[in-house]
């Protein structure tokens, strides 16, 4: 997911994204540690997208207190 694609989503478009990566993740680093997860780039991709997903959220909150 692309930071543009990010950036048009709704706060509440962006939460739910944010929280369904974050059980992929999850769900990632336990098959990782079952030897099970052959594309473990998957993990640092997974990573990212939270981070500009976080990033989004902040930018959202700080335009609509201002």
């Amino acid at each position: 997911m692309t930071s543009k694609e990010i950036r048009e989503l709704s706060p509440a478009e962006i939460e739910t994204k944010l929280r369904s990566a974050r059980e992929q993740l999850l769900g990632l680093r336990l098959r990782k540690q079952t030897g099970q997860v052959e594309k473990t780039h998957e993990l640092r991709a997974l990573r990212k997208d939270i981070a500009r997903l976080e990033t989004a959220r902040t930018a959202h909150s700080k335009t609509k207190a201002a």
